[in-house]
């Protein structure tokens, strides 16, 4: 994004998770299944095994669960928005020509 000059803030969400509302917000914007927005690959989501608790969850759990651990959210989360809750586009993780097609 550096490179596009695109002005943009940077949250570690690993520190700084969103709020379960937030993400719900997200997840309505984006239109990706739940289980997209798991770090399929982290150390937490196989410690923790997300796997196979992830079909019983409702989806407020799987919000209040992403929000209690950073970790656990894909990356990058990216919205072209000033808040949180009212921009019109939304992407999770990174996939250098979709991430491209959309935001550059």
């Amino acid at each position: 994004m550096q490179q596009s000059q695109i002005v943009y803030q940077f949250i570690d969400i690993t520190l700084h998770p969103p709020s379960a509302k937030q993400l719900h917000d997200w997840f309505n914007q984006a239109g990706l299944s739940l289980k997209n927005w798991f770090n399929t690959s982290g150390v937490q989501y196989r410690e923790l095994k997300i796997k196979n608790r992830l079909p019983q969850l409702t989806p407020a759990e799987t919000f209040n669960l992403l929000a209690s651990n950073g970790r656990l959210i894909k990356r990058p989360i990216v919205s072209n928005s000033t808040t949180i809750s009212n921009g019109t586009k939304v992407s999770v993780g990174f996939k250098a020509i979709e991430f491209n097609q959309t935001w550059c």
